[in-house]
């Protein structure tokens, strides 16, 4: 791909509060109808970087370039071609849907036809005249999305827009943005600490910890690139706390998940793993409680990287 080719670049971006290091020189190339997911732990620095992408913040040192210009001497133009949902928008509780678009329309001289086509791409036409404060919380951040998409776009950012929904209002949202990529040539950038949310929508997975890209790539490349493994997760009666199991025969890593009070096996094979891991627990009169063989996960990944869950 050329320089053409980019709707985003970031380039050595750093960003400090204090003595508190949010960003810390990211570097990343964001292609033009590529729909990228920024993962990592709350603190990770996504919502900052976010943050300086959409002009809200400034970064203290490097450069953001979207669609070959920065924000500097050139704010009017990149709002155009922007859509924002931040983490949490406040609405008029008294305004109705309708008129909730309509005033973020006026804001763009756009026809008002624009919002009744909003208002079907969100599943919100049945609610055009309820007013903002009966919505429930999945309604309310469809609304959110519509108002990004209000000025048609050619990139939306979007920061943890399905954060404490429940399951069924996520996969709603999900299903806009899934339509809305097939429909039309659109890049986003969505920040998230779900993984599923993450591998279901986005061409490619950039990880942050600590204001730093550990990885980036599909889930499957991310997968490869760190030798990934396959996953035995078990806990035993009694004495959970202290497990020895000596090295070879496969094993690559040992660890304890005290979020799930399990411990976790990272092998290059369980088949032929987990023989030798059984007749081991018999050998040390551990009596298995539970007991689960798997693939990698970005949350394993996480955790086999970092020490730390996603989701901490």
């Amino acid at each position: 791909m050329t320089s053409n080719d980019i709707a985003i670049s970031i380039q050595n971006v750093k960003k400090n509060f204090g003595s508190l290091q949010a960003v810390n020189g990211v570097n990343l190339n964001i292609f033009k109808g590529e729909y990228v997911a920024m993962l990592g732990p709350n603190g990770a620095g996504k919502t900052t970087l976010m943050e300086m992408v959409e002009g809200i913040q400034q970064q203290d040192e490097g450069n953001i370039i979207i669609n070959g210009k920065t924000w500097k001497d050139n704010e009017g133009e990149l709002h155009k071609i922007l859509g924002i949902s931040l983490q949490e928008t406040n609405f008029f509780d008294k305004l109705k849907v309708i008129e909730t678009l309509q005033l973020f329309a006026s804001f763009y001289a756009i026809k008002q036809q624009r919002c009744i086509e909003i208002l079907h791409l969100i599943n919100l036409k049945e609610k055009e005249n309820s007013f903002v404060n009966n919505l429930s919380g999945g309604q309310r951040q469809r609304l959110a999305l519509g108002i990004a998409l209000i000025n048609n776009p050619e990139i939306i950012l979007l920061d943890e827009p399905t954060t404490g929904l429940d399951p069924t209002a996520r996969r709603e949202i999900w299903d806009i943005l899934f339509k809305l990529k097939k429909e039309k040539k659109i890049t986003m950038i969505l920040t998230t600490h779900y993984m599923e949310e993450a591998d279901y929508l986005c061409d490619r997975i950039v990880i942050l910890d600590k204001g730093s890209i550990l990885a980036e790539g599909t889930l499957d490349e991310l997968l490869s690139k760190n030798d990934s493994s396959e996953i035995i997760e078990f806990s035993i009666d009694g004495d959970n706390s202290t497990v020895n199991l000596p090295e070879g025969h496969g094993k690559k890593q040992l660890h304890f998940d005290n979020k799930n009070e399990k411990w976790q096996i990272l092998v290059n094979d369980i088949i032929t793993y987990l023989p030798f891991f059984l007749e081991e627990m018999k050998s040390q009169n551990k009596k298995i409680k539970t007991l689960e063989c798997r693939k990698m996960t970005l949350d394993d990944l996480f955790i086999a990287m970092t020490g730390r869950r996603l989701t901490e």
